[in-house]
């Protein structure tokens, strides 16, 4: 095949006279010329090291396997992916993506990647002065941040080609590896690179924030860069997830979201009510929800009552004519059966699960609406531990529980969860349509109905935040929970959660 071809992504056509850093200071002596001299000098640093690239990447095999198996985790296949400072394009044709698009700062970076992966699109651009009309469902920076002249302004170009649902995945070193790393650099096993910039979470989430992004998580993996049967696992994929050796982890990946703002119009909600045998309850729920964001639609999703539960319903409908009210009835069992289909019939932009019995206050559901519709969460979920409970709302035992379990959540979603099993949750049901499109990965383990959503919230790196409420005693019926069961299956789904989002 031909040459590739060489796309000069800046304002002026000559690399040599352009001032590649729009936001140098202009009083700094020298200042846009020694910008220039810098870029320059990057570039011709990854020329040179073009030509042996290939044998660096087989030489530090295991890092760029853990690397690509994380990312293609991060980034289902089929996405939008852009990559900057995409070198060989290997870990960008690994992504399997519908539209592959790599920008590199080296010419023979990009001659190369086109060569080997004819079916992707290399360009040779600057991620400082990037002009594109173009967006992205995923933006990946590995290994890169360390060499830019200005992150801030970089990642304020990368926010003009995001949608709400693009994710931007930064990965950086830890600064505590950095004379292994430079052993390395003098023996031969790792790429030689320039002095560059150490720029820990803290700092990148600071740069993201000042760029208009919100951080989502940090992730922090590989213990062991190296592969030894064994001992490479056990090191990687359980030891450096746990407290003490996180810390000690090579790799350091920060995945943002560009910050939403509030739409024109308000949006839609729809909210599902899941509901068995909970008769004397269905009347107050329905008068205690306020009227809040635009068109408002309630879904009672009944599972098998046997005590006229269906009959209440019906009657309520045709007392408040004037309200958007479905009846649903279950095919199977379990309230995630009941989410499903109620979700699956809904109409309103956002979607939002409220308990029949009312232990969450309905009134509080606006603030559910407010914090998403703000955008500030994609995943709100009520948290019943902060305020006092109402009498024995909650037993003792069971309020331990919660607790413990919302100390391994955090740790296993890498966002603070103090309550996994508050029944309110809220989405956007354009989030829950890719969250029922990848449950294949979860399977259908998922009896009580809440880990489901958590489980591909965190596996679509959605923004989780939490409400508080005043959980409120039953003033109908009882709750039917075995404790010392449910624990059990929080353990398990604990443990499933692991080996599904850690264990990778």
């Amino acid at each position: 095949m031909g040459p590739a071809r060489l796309y000069k992504l800046f304002p002026s056509p000559d690399w040599d006279e352009t001032d590649l850093d729009a936001s140098a200071d202009p009083f700094r002596p020298g200042g846009r010329f020694q910008t220039t001299a810098k870029k320059k000098a990057i570039r011709d640093h990854f020329d040179a090291c073009a030509p042996q690239r290939l044998s660096w990447e087989q030489k530090a095999r295991a890092y760029y396997e853990d690397q690509t198996r994380y990312l293609r985790f991060l980034a289902p296949e089929g996405s939008r992916v852009l990559e900057i400072g995409s070198g060989l394009g290997n870990l960008l044709a690994a992504l399997k993506p519908s539209r592959g698009l790599g920008i590199d700062l080296s010419p023979a970076m990009v001659s190369e990647a086109t060569r080997r992966h004819p079916d992707l699109e290399f360009r040779v651009g600057d991620v400082e002065t990037l002009q594109l009309e173009e967006e992205f469902d995923v933006i990946i920076l590995t290994d890169v941040v360390g060499h830019l002249l200005d992150v801030q302004t970089a990642f304020k170009r990368l926010r003009r080609l995001c949608t709400p649902q693009t994710r931007v995945v930064v990965s950086s070193h830890n600064h505590l590896w950095e004379p292994m790393l430079r052993l390395c650099e003098k023996v031969g096993l790792k790429m030689p690179q320039r002095e560059q910039s150490w720029l820990s979470p803290a700092d990148l989430t600071n740069l993201l924030y000042l760029a208009d992004f919100d951080v989502v998580k940090v992730e922090r993996r590989l213990l062991l860069p190296l592969s030894v049967p064994l001992l490479g696992p056990l090191c990687n994929r359980l030891l450096a997830h746990l407290p003490g050796f996180r810390g000690l982890c090579l790799s350091h990946y920060v995945i943002a979201r560009a910050r939403l703002r509030r739409p024109e119009r308000p949006y839609s909600t729809t909210i599902v009510i899941p509901c068995r045998n909970e008769q004397g309850n269905i009347d107050a729920v329905l008068r205690r929800i306020p009227q809040f964001g635009g068109n408002q639609e309630i879904i009672f999703v009944d599972g098998h009552s046997t005590d006229g539960t269906v009959d209440e319903i019906t009657r309520v409908m045709a007392f408040y004519p004037g309200r958007h009210i479905k009846l649903l009835i279950q095919d199977g069992q379990g309230k995630h059966d009941a989410v499903r289909k109620g979700f699956g019939h809904a109409m309103g932009d956002i979607l939002m699960i409220l308990d029949a019995d009312a232990t969450m206050p309905p009134e509080a559901l606006p603030k559910f609406y407010e914090a998403i519709a703000s955008g500030k969460g994609e995943f709100i979920i009520g948290c019943r531990l902060i305020y006092p409970q109402e009498g024995q709302a909650m037993g003792l035992l069971t309020l331990f529980g919660n607790k413990v379990f919302g100390v391994a959540f955090s740790w296993l979603l890498n966002q603070r969860i103090k309550d996994t099993l508050c029944g309110t949750k809220v989405l956007f049901r354009r989030d829950y349509e890719r969250l029922a499109a990848n449950r294949p990965y979860f399977g259908e383990f998922d009896p009580l109905g809440d880990f489901d959503l958590l489980f591909g919230a965190s596996k679509l790196n959605l923004q989780i935040a939490e409400i508080p409420v005043r959980y409120e005693a039953r003033t109908f019926g009882s709750a039917t929970v075995r404790r010392v069961a449910r624990g059990w299956l929080l353990f398990k789904m604990t443990v499933y959660g692991f080996l599904r989002l850690k264990a990778i």
